[in-house]
């Protein structure tokens, strides 16, 4: 090919492009490094009921991750059945709304693999009534409202069953579980998120503390508080995939951090129960 003046034109500006090409390489991989060096863990995507799981998740954001290398983006839903789905599908790495059952019984019905990652906090249900002081005031027939999902309504099943009401199988779910109930009262299975609403229409509802606390719906209300001992602590849960993840791990320390106690204790008054590291 001759050599000319445009030649040597298209030359040089391919060897500027060359070297401003090696140079942006150099400058990602240094970035790589100070990335790396600087131990940032980077963004978990972590979903959850607005309370108590969200302001949880919002007081570590805020007050502890930042020093531990780990940005969390909190989304916010509003039932119990779409964060495993958004978990299973990858929107989220993580979600903590959930019980362990609730978390198995899910894997079962969807052929799901989700794991637990460890328990978290005990969010204390309750009986509530606008109409008795107590369980015990209940008259024959009285209406009560429990969720109509399986792990919740085995858990209000097994509360009555503890307090004589009624007598269950081992590991109730159902109503066809209750193999005993004296009293014959009339049992109103209701989607979780709305049993607060049905009060007024109820003699007595069991209402889990992500929908009673946005109700306004205290300990101070409730006719019965279930024990601390309860075997109902929501989980940390995430997929397969991200079990190992170094994000998950950080941000279920953060969740077991002293100063995320202390918060759960201050802000709920014993409704939420931080687990015992």
């Amino acid at each position: 090919m001759r050599f000319t003046p445009r030649n040597a034109r298209l030359a040089g500006a391919a060897v500027v492009a060359v070297l401003a090409l090696g140079l942006t390489a150099c400058s990602s991989a240094d970035s790589d490094s100070a990335d790396s060096d600087s131990g940032s863990l980077g963004t978990i995507k972590v979903g959850a009921l607005a309370t108590p799981a969200g302001d949880i998740l919002n007081f570590v954001s805020e007050n502890l991750a930042d020093d531990a290398g780990l940005t969390i983006e909190y989304t916010d839903f509003t039932d119990y059945n779409t964060p495993n789905i958004a978990l299973s599908d990858g929107s989220i790495d993580a979600n903590l709304f959930q019980n362990a059952t609730f978390l198995e019984t899910y894997n079962e019905q969807a052929g799901g693999t989700l794991v637990s990652v460890g328990e978290v906090y005990l969010p204390s249900a309750a009986f509530y009534s606008d109409k008795v002081s107590s369980l015990d005031e209940l008259e024959d027939g009285a209406e009560i409202a429990i969720p109509n999902d399986p792990t919740n309504e085995g858990r209000a099943l097994k509360i009555l069953a503890a307090e004589g009401l009624i007598e269950v199988t081992e590991n109730p779910t159902t109503l066809n579980d209750i193999t005993a109930n004296p009293s014959d009262f009339e049992f109103t299975e209701i989607e979780n998120a709305t049993l607060a609403q049905a009060l007024p229409d109820v003699d007595a509802a069991f209402v889990t503390i992500s929908f009673a606390l946005p109700a306004g719906l205290t300990a101070d209300d409730a006719i019965l508080v279930e024990d601390a001992d309860s075997p109902y602590s929501n989980v940390l849960a995430t997929s397969a995939e991200l079990e190992d993840d170094p994000r998950i791990a950080k941000l279920y320390e953060l969740l077991l951090d002293p100063a995320t106690q202390e918060y759960m204790n201050e802000t709920w008054g014993g409704l939420v129960i931080p687990e015992a590291q």
